[in-house]
């Protein structure tokens, strides 16, 4: 196995575990020879993982490869801590061959410090020590003399000129805590190195289980235990679309929810929001939640109505005070603020909602809160938690790195942000529309009358960070609800709405019954009056405006034979959205209508027997019906699933921000439905 190998191989061991570190969170690396292409001379080398990376999911593309001899030179460059951050840069000069992935803050620490291998972790056990009032103490009364004690200092060159001096100075050593930030450990072997991380993680984590107080949050708070499963969720459900319209005040976000015991119970505890109010400390923690997280201050047994309204005059004082931060430590190099609204908000009883650009930061966001939870309840079980400085938390939070970081970020999808939402989406149209949605980057909700369908279409698209199957009977209202609340708890929200369930068969009038006609009424003309009202409430409340489709039919403008109870429901939906587009337009919320016509391919429809029926009426074979219906359209082309999802995607993309009440038609040109 080579350098490289061993590396990726305990660097995949120990991200895999979270009692070791959190996603994308601590780096390791380690030191060999290999041969120089160009002299064919050995050269020592520095394996180390890239800025950004993850050490669970670590590939060799991940890894920055460095020559040693160039990187320690730089220790006779060093210009002072004043201006460390220009050492970044200068990584670039000691790359070998193509370099691999982009070095990162760290990589001092790791080239710095003489050992052949060394890990750098963020353990909860571990930032619970590093975050206590008398951290120092208990580092030395927990490890003795095997684990050092470092003072906080911001991540860089300096640090790693820190932790190399004490390396020297402690040859018994095996790693160190680094106040306010994490751990370090190194090894002569790869094995001695991931050994010793373990350790001490192990180590910090039985000392905490032993001694820390039976109550570390303080006792029970009278009201704020949490609520029972099925009246936690609704009452999430019902708060989520105002949450997430307070976090997307600047800027849109996708969002997630949780109510796991750890959030629970920290909420239902009489010091939640003194801790809640001192904010994480581990660089990582608020780089992905912010400072603090706005906290609901009402018992669990407030209304609706009422958490409602609070959490509304919350965002106001939210929004104030992390300006106010941002204007005591801010200066003329400073970025510019990035958004005032909270990443993480924690309702009693209830659970935490978090938020990010898309759904993966969103769940990570959420899971970095549920460490500086753990960090608290070690802190203060044995000591008092200190996190770092509010103007430390800054310089990381603005720091001119993350900020170039953020710039190299690729530009965003059409539609990241957004959250869709497509009913009958297992197979046809929707869910060619559903896949057309995620491609442009909308998270989706793929719902349909059949659940193992729809969960199949959305494992197909993405995992649950991209789509979630849910089943749903659009003409039940309390199913259609019921689709809706676990859609905002997937996603935080709702933008974006396909009215795209239906049926047909295929009769004349006097053949067609009155189950027939209402069966087409329920799924088709109630079933979108009934969705469109529930997107309703969640895109108003939301207050960032919207999208509803529906995929309406030629049929709704052109008789023909032998479908009087589809083309009535299809009419019925053509004109809801006119009507919604006149009573929604005042909230932004846009409804726009698409007319196809003769979608055979991959159609739920024609393959439930109205192809054959359409078949018979017109005279052909059923599997020639598509290129019937192509023949008798001005363009001769036959219309596919993606045809319409390439429409409902520009009525809903960046181009046609101001139509609303349009009807388009998809349908190769029919000249009998056009429209007049």
């Amino acid at each position: 196995m080579t350098t490289a190998e061993e590396l990726i191989a305990r660097s995949n061991r120990l991200g895999a575990d979270p009692k070791n570190t959190n996603y994308a969170g601590g780096n390791t690396s380690a030191k060999g020879i290999a041969t120089d292409p160009v002299t064919g001379e050995d050269v020592e080398l520095l394996w180390v993982k890239g800025s950004g990376g993850d050490l669970g999911t670590l590939k060799e593309s991940g890894l920055a490869v460095l020559r040693l001899d160039r990187m320690r030179a730089l220790v006779d460059v060093y210009p002072g801590v004043e201006r460390e951050d220009e050492m970044v840069a200068a990584f670039d000069y000691c790359l070998h061959g193509k370099g691999g992935a982009a070095p990162s803050i760290d990589t001092a620490m790791h080239g710095l410090v003489d050992a052949a291998h060394v890990d750098h972790l963020h353990p909860d056990s571990g930032i619970a020590i590093a975050t206590a009032a008398d951290g120092e103490n208990l580092t030395t009364e927990i490890f003795g003399d095997q684990v050092v004690w470092v003072p906080w200092r911001r991540p860089g060159f300096q640090l790693g000129l820190d932790i190399a001096e004490i390396k020297a100075k402690n040859s018994q050593a095996v790693g160190c805590i680094l106040g306010g930030h994490g751990i370090t450990a190194w090894g002569d072997t790869s094995e001695e190195a991931e050994k010793n991380s373990l350790w001490i993680i192990d180590t910090a984590a039985a000392y905490i289980e032993e001694h820390s107080k039976a109550e570390p949050f303080g006792p029970a708070l009278d009201g704020y235990q949490a609520l029972p499963d099925g009246e936690r969720r609704t009452k999430a459900a019902a708060l989520a679309p105002t949450i997430r319209g307070i976090a997307s005040a600047d800027q849109p976000m996708v969002g997630h929810f949780d109510d796991s015991d750890v959030v629970l119970d920290f909420l239902a505890s009489e010091d939640h929001p003194r801790l809640a109010e001192l904010g994480t400390s581990c660089p990582d923690h608020f780089l992905r939640t912010k400072v603090k997280p706005l906290v609901l201050d009402l018992p669990a047994t407030a209304s609706v109505e009422e958490s409602i309204a609070r959490l509304k005059e919350l965002a106001v004082g939210y929004r104030e005070d992390y300006q106010a931060y941002y204007d005591r430590h801010a200066d003329q190099n400073s970025p510019a603020i990035r958004g005032k609204d909270p990443l993480i908000v924690l309702v009693p009883g209830v659970g935490m909602f978090s938020f990010g650009k898309n759904k993966q930061t969103a769940r990570v966001a959420g899971e970095f809160y549920l460490n500086a939870i753990n960090v608290m309840r070690g802190a203060e079980g044995l000591s008092r938690y200190a996190p770092i400085e509010e103007s430390e938390k800054f310089r990381i939070e603005y720091w001119a790195l993350e900020e170039a970081k953020l710039q190299r970020m690729p530009a965003p999808k059409p539609l990241a942000t957004r959250v869709g939402l497509v009913t009958g989406a297992a197979s046809g149209i929707g869910k060619a529309t559903a896949k057309r949605l995620a491609a442009e980057g909308a998270c989706v909700v793929i719902a349909d009358l059949d659940l193992a369908k729809a969960e199949a279409a959305a494992a197909e698209i993405g995992g649950p960070d991209v789509a979630v199957g849910l089943a749903a009977d659009v003409s039940d209202e309390a199913a259609v609800q019921a689709m809706f609340d676990a859609a905002v708890l997937a996603f935080g929200g709702v933008d974006l709405v396909v009215n795209n369930a239906g049926l047909s068969l295929s009769k004349s009038l006097l053949d067609t019954t009155e189950r027939d006609w209402d069966l087409q009424h329920d799924v088709m003309a109630k079933g979108s009056f009934l969705v469109s009202k529930a997107a309703a409430k969640v895109l108003i409340e939301q207050e960032m405006g919207g999208d509803i489709v529906y995929i309406s039919s030629k049929n709704s403008l052109f008789a023909g034979p032998n479908n009087v109870a589809y083309g009535a429901a299809k009419a019925d939906q053509a004109h809801q959205v006119r009507l919604l587009a006149a009573e929604l337009g005042a909230y932004g919320i846009k409804v726009n209508g698409i007319n196809p016509d003769g979608v055979v391919q991959g159609s739920g429809i024609f393959a439930g027997g109205w192809g054959a029926k359409r078949a018979e009426v017109y005279g052909v074979p059923e599997e020639e019906l598509g290129k019937f219906y192509a023949q008798r359209t001005l363009l001769k082309r036959e219309v596919l699933p993606e045809n319409i999802a390439n429409a409902v995607f520009v009525l809903c993309g960046p181009d046609l921000t101001h139509t609303t009440g349009l009807h388009v038609p998809v349908d190769a040109g029919v000249a009998a439905a056009f429209l007049r």
